[in-house]
């Protein structure tokens, strides 16, 4: 009985995920911009099929609205409208979890709503956006994972992983400098700037020169019920001459190795973060189970990475300007959002130098730092004091908008 109510909770998951954006193949036909006037804009966005419900957020430092199409692609020879109004640019890109990223950089910050009316998404931004959101109802809250009960008002857990250590030095500048001893330093800096932030407490993977294998490094951050891993690394080329940071989230290849080798393992498998168990399923409910973890994840890990990117900008050169995706395995907690960080190319004796400065470091700390702390303000996990802090934000907003 219990196998035949297990077979049958899994076609309704499968059926369930295959309805949803999970399982669809969506593509973004055209993008319309208008602006009635200097303070507001509308974007349309007309799809092959109607859309799943969208990740929609916004981000600063410049302010820009971001959308998420999830399980959709750009159609062959599309193009994005010219910019208008607060807007001042448009660009996409696909995200490793198989959406599209399109992203509007404003000339401020700025209220927004959307709406899907059949095949199409609409955001408007500024105008009559403003008064939709004071009309808004507050949203239902999230399920809640299990170490965070409602209204505890609990620190945001911050795991940092110092890479390399001990026998493994990593990458070694010309001028001798390690990569495992700037790292450590780095990761000791942003412990300490989070430490002092109300609300948040770091986690260190290693405070010494001590070696951790690679898979045993998010384990110790599950173990510590993070909030988000960050592996801070400092990258290296055979050209002296390459410069610049980067930013990696786990790649889909990568998640999809990493199931397998997950469900395979039963002291792995014992559950999620969030209390689901995986041990107790069918093996096919435990892979659909796994497959839902890892995509939300993902999401979720590249939406933090775009704001640490976007302050690292600011105190250095940028490699990559978009998040880039790999198969690191210390990325591949299926449950924890991670991200991978190289600060710099050790292998250049500018950066090097760089990277050798207490200042420098303590100014890279501070970069990952403002962009973590931002993700988290505006994507509090419930039970968190960031949530209790966002709820008075609203309320008081809604007084204020109701006040005569």
């Amino acid at each position: 009985m219990n196998a035949r109510r297990g077979r049958v909770l899994v076609l309704t998951l499968c059926v369930l995920l295959a309805a949803a954006p999970l399982g669809a193949a969506t593509r973004l036909r055209q993008a319309a911009l208008s602006a009635p006037t200097a303070d507001s804009a509308r974007l349309v966005l007309d799809l092959s099929a109607t859309p799943g419900k969208p990740s929609i957020f916004t981000m600063t430092g410049p302010h820009r609205l971001v959308i998420d199409l999830p399980k959709t692609s750009a159609a062959d020879g599309l193009k994005l409208p010219k910019p208008a109004g607060p807007v001042r640019q448009l660009r996409n890109g696909v995200q490793a979890n198989g959406a599209l990223r399109v992203v509007l950089e404003l000339s401020r910050e700025m209220t927004w709503q959307s709406r899907i009316e059949g095949r199409q998404l609409i955001v408007e931004l500024g105008g009559a956006a403003a008064a939709q959101v004071a009309a808004t109802p507050a949203a239902p809250k999230p399920v809640r994972a299990a170490h965070a009960p409602e209204d505890a008002g609990r620190d945001l857990i911050i795991a940092i992983d110092p890479g390399h250590g001990g026998k493994d030095p990593g990458a070694l500048g010309r001028g001798g400098t390690r990569e495992k001893d700037v790292v450590l330093a780095i990761s000791r800096a942003l412990a300490r700037r989070i430490d002092a932030e109300p609300g948040m407490r770091a986690f260190l993977t290693r405070d010494d020169d001590r070696f951790i294998v690679l898979r045993d490094r998010y384990q110790l951050a599950r173990r510590a019920r993070a909030d988000l891993f960050i592996s801070i690394h400092a990258d290296a080329n055979l050209k002296s001459d390459v410069t610049g940071s980067s930013v990696y989230v786990l790649s889909t290849k990568g998640a999809s190795s990493e199931a397998a080798r997950w469900l395979a393992d039963q002291e792995n498998a014992a559950d999620l973060k969030g209390g689901i168990k995986l041990s107790d399923k069918p093996d096919d409910l435990a892979s659909v189970l796994m497959e839902v973890s890892q995509t939300a994840t993902i999401g979720a890990s590249g939406e933090a990475a775009e704001f640490v990117l976007t302050q690292l900008d600011r105190v250095g050169t940028i490699r990559k300007t978009q998040v880039q995706n790999a198969g690191f395995a210390v990325l591949k907690a299926p449950d924890i959002p991670s991200m991978l960080i190289e600060t710099a190319f050790i292998s250049n004796p500018g950066e090097e130098k760089k990277l050798r400065s207490p200042a420098h470091q303590q100014a890279v700390a501070d970069a990952i730092f403002n962009g973590v702390r931002e993700y988290f303000r505006q994507h509090p996990p419930d039970g968190t004091l960031f949530a209790r802090n966002r709820e008075k934000q609203r309320a008081a907003l809604l007084a204020a908008s109701d006040a005569p």
